[in-house]
């Protein structure tokens, strides 16, 4: 009986050394994953869906942030409009709700007021004129205005060029689209450029463009290729022609107020993020390209590979003298200049 009692005094001294050894382990343990938690965690939010090159690209800023801040920073993407329309996200980084959102310059430039000159058509000789301009003193004085409006932007990134889709009849010139009733983003230079070809334009939520085309309400739309293919828009639209109107740059926008609440040190994180992310997702959207096209064929699309371009330069015209007042002729010529 004494040499059981014994054996299991010693069983039990045994059992507790071991406990005592595994405590500073443990303790350690759960410090390391104290440690690895995130100190900020940010909404990242845009209207497009899982295989559209802002996903990507977003996904990238993501990967890049997280290692470069060693965890302390984690991102949480929210695509397909899941934090609202492009203005509801816009007045979310001002009200601190949303830290980035990643879109289309238009819906901006109700913000700021400037930025509405990069929806004018034909604006740019070719992609590589655009993003000399923007990524240098143009699109920083670009950017200037929205500071005032607590938004910050971080860099430009790429939507692609925009092409008119309809379910009516084939465009070739610019006349082709006369009486159509066209989905347009909620901007005069965008309104204007329908205007122009003798349809109607009719500022629609991206979000509910798919029903809105498929309910005819609208005859057609206007977007990048990423946009038409990612949003199965030619289940709804029979007819795609590539006019090439607008080069749109996508503008990745940051809370001011989120982006002041970080140390110096994350600060500078997020920005070089954002333009390391921003030259991946451009590289993805060129190459992309061509991808989505045969898709859309595949589909059953008709498309107009080479409409008149000269028809749809001389027939916006009118679309310059109209936005040149509340732009700057100076800012436009400073624009076209660019080499």
């Amino acid at each position: 009986m004494v040499r059981v009692t014994i054996g299991m005094l010693l069983m039990s001294m045994i059992l507790v050394i071991a406990g005592c050894g595994g405590a500073p382990q443990a303790a350690s343990d759960q410090a390391i994953a104290a440690s690895a938690r995130p100190e900020f965690v940010f909404k990242l939010g845009h209207l497009q869906g899982g295989e559209h090159p802002y996903q990507l690209g977003a996904e990238k800023f993501k990967q890049i942030v997280a290692e470069k801040s060693k965890g302390r920073i984690q991102i949480d993407i929210f695509p397909s409009s899941q934090l609202g329309n492009g203005r509801d996200q816009i007045e979310g980084l001002q009200l601190g709700t949303i830290q980035f959102h990643v879109g289309s310059v238009a819906p901006v430039a109700n913000f700021a007021p400037k930025l509405n000159v990069l929806s004018l058509p034909y604006l740019f000789r070719d992609r590589e004129q655009a993003i000399k301009a923007l990524d240098g003193e143009i699109g920083q004085e670009l950017s200037n205005d929205l500071l005032q409006k607590g938004i910050v932007n971080l860099a430009f990134w790429e939507n692609g060029y925009r092409h008119l889709t309809n379910n009516v009849r084939p465009i070739k010139t610019a006349a082709d689209a006369k009486g159509l009733k066209l989905r347009v983003q909620e901007s005069p230079a965008y309104i204007s450029f329908v205007h122009a070809l003798g349809a109607t334009p009719t500022p629609i939520p991206f979000g509910e463009l798919y029903t809105a085309m498929e309910q005819k309400v609208v005859d057609g739309q206007e977007n990048p290729l990423a946009q038409i293919a990612t949003n199965k828009f030619q289940e709804v639209q029979k007819y795609l022609t590539l006019n090439a109107h607008t080069y749109d740059a996508a503008i990745f926008l940051m809370s001011k107020a989120a982006l002041e609440q970080l140390p110096a040190d994350l600060q500078q994180v997020v920005k070089e993020a954002a333009k390391e992310a921003g030259a991946y997702e451009r590289q993805v959207s060129q190459e992309s390209e061509e991808k989505f096209l045969q898709e859309l064929k595949a589909d059953g699309m008709t498309v107009e590979e080479h409409p008149d371009l000269d028809s749809f330069r001389k027939a916006v015209e009118p679309v310059y003298q109209e936005m040149q007042d509340s732009i700057g002729k100076d800012l436009i010529e400073k624009i076209r200049n660019t080499n």
